[in-house]
């Protein structure tokens, strides 16, 4: 069972108009205890940022999955209220959990949502979706394997692995994108 962390980082970064401003970003990183959780996020931000940069905030992010999907830019946090009937008191009883899943906008996410949710034994309801300010998603991997893949929507659907992480260039270009919109 994978353990959430969100870490809010702090750096300064040149705009395209030469501007130098500070920026505030925000990743989740799995990790088995908040040391961990600094250690590898500043291992990570090293690689993506490579200048000075300042972990501003770490804190426990209540995820109960992560559902990625191939080619969606964005990340939303949605509430998922499971129901489930109490028969000794007659009454029917929901208890929410939240589930970060991926998507290039609202409906977008609310259908791999449901995608992923397919099979479900559960009666289930989804009270919110939000737009999270999540840039990124840093699973564990084993050191040894560094070319270890990210399993997504498609990969469940299909029992197969989604291609291997993009290399950390290609993802900073993505921030980067995703912070000019």
């Amino acid at each position: 069972m994978s353990i959430w962390y969100e870490c809010k980082i702090k750096y300064r970064k040149t705009d395209e108009q030469g501007n130098n401003k500070a920026i505030t970003d925000t990743y989740l990183v799995d990790a088995l205890s908040f040391t961990e959780a600094e250690n590898r996020t500043t291992e990570i931000m090293r690689e993506y940022v490579g200048e000075e940069f300042k972990i501003t905030n770490i804190s426990l992010a209540n995820f109960s999955e992560i559902c990625p999907v191939e080619n969606a830019d964005f990340w939303y946090k949605c509430k998922l209220s499971l129901i489930t009937f109490d028969e000794e008191k007659g009454v029917e009883k929901k208890s929410n959990s939240y589930i970060l899943v991926q998507g290039n906008n609202l409906k977008e996410a609310y259908d791999n949502l449901e995608a992923y949710l397919k099979g479900t034994v559960s009666d289930y309801e989804i009270p919110s979706i939000n737009f999270s300010p999540i840039l990124e998603v840093f699973p564990y991997f084993d050191k040894d394997d560094k070319d270890q893949e990210l399993p997504s929507q498609e990969a469940e659907d299909n029992n197969e692995t989604t291609e291997a992480v993009e290399k950390s260039e290609e993802d900073f270009e993505k921030i980067d994108n995703i912070k000019e919109e």
